[in-house]
């Protein structure tokens, strides 16, 4: 088959067009630095969101779960052949997406006979200080940003960037803790589900603060709050730990 130029533009923006609509009501994924890890939070009606990728490593995404499944295993794949043929500590974030991940996407994303992956996702490097922390979010397209202090994906750019501007709050010369960690993921997360208007019956009018937590109370009705930390100073020899998100959601929420 023979593309002109206009042709391959167009067969592109199919391409672009199906995966937004597929990805445009996905329940955003946050990610947060802390004094003590990397925190990664989201919602989810059933399966597992988030995973461990290596020891300094996690990941989450949006999507179709087969390719979610399938970038899973790629990575940790690559993650451990990196650590047996050279060592743990050459497994780092943007070796992993640079020289592995992203240019799968872009080759499926690019090849006219096969479909592309419809996935959004957030990888997140636990380093020794919260400042070196590196967060990586990657498109369907392969293109892919290296972030600090926390990232979020969502459905749409409104999504993210109604995120993003919770997300700003994370600055200045204090890292948070744990608990205001996930305050403010789960502040973000809120702001980038009320983008698509589901569910969010409370009053424009309405407090802000009071506004986004009524959203998150009514979404657990249906959803469950998904959360995991890298911990910097564990001893254990596991650094991934999935968190009882009850006793954090009780304080936010009021019980």
């Amino acid at each position: 088959m023979v593309f002109t130029p206009y042709d391959w533009n167009q067969h592109l923006a199919h391409k672009s067009d199906y995966v937004e609509d597929r990805l445009r009501e996905g329940s955003p994924v946050v990610a947060v630095s802390f004094d003590e890890g990397v925190l990664l939070l989201t919602a989810r009606k059933s399966q597992r969101k988030i995973f461990e990728i290596y020891d300094r490593l996690m990941y989450s995404a949006i999507g179709n779960q087969a390719d979610i499944e399938s970038i899973r295993i790629a990575s940790i794949d690559f993650a451990h052949q990196e650590g047996y043929g050279r060592s743990p500590d050459d497994v780092t974030v943007q070796r992993l997406v640079g020289f592995a991940i992203s240019p799968a996407l872009k080759r499926a994303f690019n090849d006219a006979t096969s479909g592309p992956y419809v996935l959004r996702a957030v990888f997140a490097e636990m380093c020794k200080r919260p400042e070196e922390d590196l967060f990586l979010t990657l498109n369907y397209d392969g293109e892919f940003s290296v972030l600090s202090g926390g990232a979020a994906i969502g459905g749409t750019p409104d999504h993210e960037e109604a995120m993003g501007q919770v997300l700003s709050s994370v600055t200045g010369d204090q890292t948070p803790g744990l608990g205001q960690a996930f305050e403010i993921a789960l502040h973000a997360w809120a702001a980038g589900r009320m983008q698509t208007g589901e569910g969010d019956e409370t009053p424009e009018s309405t407090d802000p603060e009071t506004r986004w937590k009524s959203f998150v109370k009514e979404a657990l009705q249906t959803s469950i709050v998904e959360a995991a930390v890298l911990e910097r100073d564990t001893r254990r020899d596991r650094k991934f730990k999935v968190l009882d998100t009850s006793p954090y959601l009780d304080t936010i929420l009021g019980g």
